[in-house]
């Protein structure tokens, strides 16, 4: 069943009653009002609704210590508010709901932007107005015509209006992690209008090398960061300067402490598997030409990982992430990262028994990727990775891989393993 949205149609109906009152005759027509005989006349378009974040809408909790000094914390409002909003514009964004404000526009039969045609309500009509939302199929990279073309009974209208185009948004990437001159494709929507682009963490600047509106190919600039989100740079009708921030999180590996990275492996790790084939592989790769390849013999309990036996990797509250890509094999399976100073050591420790950051899932013949926070040695927080649990330096990586009743031989593939600062 669709979900009506209730005050979104009420501010519609509020709206159409205070433009259309003058209009309204039952008696004269089926409609609830005359309809105009003349040619269509559009005055201006009118936003009719917006969302707005009242700032003022805080909340506040107040807790007390054991020995009962309160302690305040002021948390602010960050949900929108859709509210009535009637300004004229000559611009609108994809779903927003907008009026056509008019003379003669009872007997209203299309209305098409860009082209496009658009569905609109007749029961919302009235011979001074016309309501109409802008589907997401309106086109807007441009050129476009920028027109709205009404057409009634009595002839047709054209008035001047362009579709703004989306906040450049990321719905996949090629890689969350990136080094100095890698390139990474992005692919989403909103990218034909991006001018710029720049780590949000450092401002160091992205070369784009292609773009359409759904792909963009950008080379990785040089940088600081530890991780960073996009600041995008767009145009959006008259605004050259919009700008947009990324949801999507990038990972500098030139700042990280790497395990397997550029091919092979990095910081003294090496392969510390049991079964074979192990090691470096050029099967498969996630971002360049080799990853480290682990075999999982049908109904085994096995743990497949790597070592560096000196120095190993000191606990430092400066990695705040263990990540990796893995390409997963015939089926889905579910991994326990182990490690010889975790709890329950390196060892099988059995899906039951571990603990949420231990588990990861690794989805059959497509790569995927993990991200782990990390925690200090104390926590006992089960969503955070406590590597160093046992002891302040570590030597072993690995994962384990519960043995069942109908497995069958799998091979998995790990890339670009770093613990991430």
């Amino acid at each position: 069943m669709k979900k009506i949205n209730k005050s979104k149609n009420y501010l519609l109906l509020a709206f159409l009653l205070v433009i259309g009152l003058a209009s309204c005759n039952k008696k004269d027509s089926y409609l609830g009002f005359t309809p105009g005989t003349g040619t269509p006349t559009i005055s201006s378009v009118r936003t009719i609704s917006k969302s707005v974040v009242d700032s003022s809408l805080t909340t506040s909790v107040t807790t007390y210590s054991s020995t009962g000094i309160a302690t305040t914390v002021t948390n602010p409002n960050y949900n929108p508010q859709v509210t009535a909003f009637d300004s004229t514009t000559a611009t609108g964004n994809l779903g927003n709901y907008y009026a056509i404000i008019g003379t003669n526009l009872g007997s209203t039969t299309k209305i098409v932007i860009n082209g496009v045609s658009v569905y609109f309500n007749r029961a919302l009509n009235s011979n001074t107005s016309v309501v109409f939302a802008i589907p997401s199929t309106i086109p807007y990279v441009q050129p476009q015509p920028n027109t709205i073309v009404l057409t009634t009974l009595s002839g047709t209208v054209t008035y001047k209006f362009t579709v703004l185009p989306p906040a450049p948004t990321i719905m996949s990437v090629s890689d969350y992690d990136f080094t100095a001159g890698s390139k990474i494709t992005l692919t989403g929507k909103g990218f034909a209008s991006v001018s710029a682009i720049k780590l949000k963490a450092t401002g160091d600047a992205l070369t784009i090398d292609s773009q359409n509106d759904s792909t963009l190919v950008v080379t990785m600039p040089k940088s600081a960061a530890g991780e960073s989100s996009l600041l995008f740079t767009y145009t959006a009708g008259s605004n050259t300067n919009a700008q947009a921030t990324s949801a999507t999180i990038f990972n500098d590996l030139d700042n990280a402490y790497t395990v397997f990275a550029a091919n092979n492996f990095q910081n003294g790790w090496g392969d510390a598997s049991w079964a074979h084939p192990s090691g470096v592989s050029t099967a498969a790769s996630l971002s360049g030409t080799a990853s480290i390849v682990a075999s999982y013999p049908a109904g085994g309990w096995q743990i497949e990982g790597w070592a560096n036996w000196w120095p190993g990797i000191a606990y430092s509250a400066d990695y705040k992430y263990l990540s990796f890509w893995v390409k997963g094999g015939k089926a889905t399976h579910t991994l326990v990262l182990v490690g010889d100073q975790m709890v329950g050591g390196y060892s099988q420790v059995q899906n039951a028994n571990a603990y949420a950051a231990q588990l990861v899932t690794v989805p059959a013949n497509v790569w995927t990727f993990v991200k782990i926070p990390l925690g200090p040695p104390s926590t006992t927080n089960v969503n955070l990775l406590n590597f160093w649990a046992n002891g302040a330096t570590s030597f072993q990586l690995g994962f384990f891989l519960q043995g069942m009743s109908g497995d069958v031989d799998e091979t998995m593939y790990f890339d670009e393993v770093a613990f991430l600062k």
